[in-house]
């Protein structure tokens, strides 16, 4: 339902069940659970596109330290969080410390999604895109 009202727009509705979602997971499932990791990429997808990037990135973080640890550094979901960190970045024009990020993920779902895949062809595209806008930012 979060999710849902994620993509209508109504982030308070979301932000509410997001952190519900996360309270329950953590007191249910603990705190280093990939569905206590998911809803933290999740909540701080929300407070990204809201631009609440100081509140997002810790959560992008954390998700990210989760599922190194549960899942491991090659890990779909792994690479998603990478990919989420490294958008945050970009965002806020941080192309330097984003593309080692998205590098790698681009380089996990490579690895084991294949190079077709839509994902992977996404977030090549997304590399391009940091690529292109780090190659503006030195001409200016």
């Amino acid at each position: 339902m979060a999710n849902l009202y994620s993509g209508q727009g109504k982030y308070e509705q979301a932000e509410f069940l997001y952190q519900r979602a996360l309270a329950i997971f953590e007191q249910v499932l603990g705190a280093e659970h990939p569905n206590t990791a998911q809803t933290l990429n999740n909540l701080a997808a929300l407070y990204r596109v809201q631009g609440k990037f100081e509140q997002a990135e810790p959560l992008y973080q954390q998700a990210l330290a989760i599922r190194e640890q549960v899942l491991g550094t090659d890990h779909p979901d792994t690479a998603q969080t990478l990919n989420n960190l490294a958008l945050l970045y970009a965002d806020q024009g941080k192309y330097e410390q984003a593309e080692p990020l998205m590098k790698q993920a681009l380089a996990i779902y490579e690895s084991v999604l294949g190079t077709d895949h839509p994902t992977t062809v996404r977030v090549r595209n997304n590399y391009n895109n940091l690529l292109q806008k780090k190659k503006q930012k030195t001409e200016v």
